[in-house]
């Protein structure tokens, strides 16, 4: 018979290796949507500012509705209609779908917030000395705005990677998922959900130590 954990007769040490096979499922969906979600909201963000009047009446409002709308409305409405127009996704490429574009929408009006925190004054600047408009944004732009509004990207990210765990009601098992399962078989919410917690914060912990450390670098 299978060893079990003391005082805890319904949970396995087989089934810690599957909470952590599923926390890794739930980092490698978080990294794929959040580092596709970033770019694109770097260009949605680009879009909305130099855009003006035509990005309010065309991008502004469907991102509206991505920011809007219930994320777990978005994946089940995806999910279940996808299939009508040719697209047979498996739960984890719908769910990597959708929280691509949920960070996008996101990741634009921070993006958009830092372009627009660069004074106008330093950008002459910068254009008087024979930089083109491509590399003021390269060495100029980024650098600064994006130093201004990282600790917003940072609560985004982390923000969608415990959003994350609701692409468990396409049946996709990750963390939560995996959580809900062993409970159902188990019968010990406490012990297993307090394991998923401290599998979510050894996740998103280093991220926001190695993002406050960055900052602090940038301070000095």
């Amino acid at each position: 018979m299978e060893p079990t954990i003391s005082f805890f007769s319904g949970f396995a040490p087989k089934d810690l290796l599957f909470l952590g096979e599923a926390a890794l499922r739930t980092m490698w969906i978080s990294i794929l949507s959040i580092s596709i979600g970033t770019v694109l909201g770097v260009v949605f963000g680009w879009v909305l500012y130099e855009g003006k009047w035509a990005a309010a009446l065309t991008v502004a409002p469907i991102l509206d509705v991505f920011r809007s709308v219930p994320l777990i409305i978005q994946l089940v409405l995806f999910y279940n209609f996808a299939p009508i127009i040719g697209l047979n996704l498996d739960p984890f490429a719908s769910g990597v779908v959708i929280l691509t574009i949920y960070t996008a929408s996101l990741v634009a009006s921070v993006a958009r917030g830092g372009i627009e925190a660069v004074d106008a004054p330093m950008r002459r600047a910068a254009r008087s000395l024979g930089m083109s408009y491509w590399q003021d944004l390269r060495y100029v732009v980024l650098p600064i705005g994006g130093r201004a509004v990282f600790p917003a990207w940072v609560g985004v990210a982390l923000g969608v990677m415990k959003d994350s765990a609701l692409v468990s009601v396409l049946g996709y098992v990750e963390l939560l998922k995996a959580s809900q399962i062993l409970i159902t078989r188990t019968q010990e919410p406490f012990l297993i959900l307090s394991i998923a917690g401290a599998f979510y914060f050894a996740l998103s912990y280093p991220i926001s130590r190695y993002a406050a450390s960055l900052e602090r670098k940038w301070a000095q």
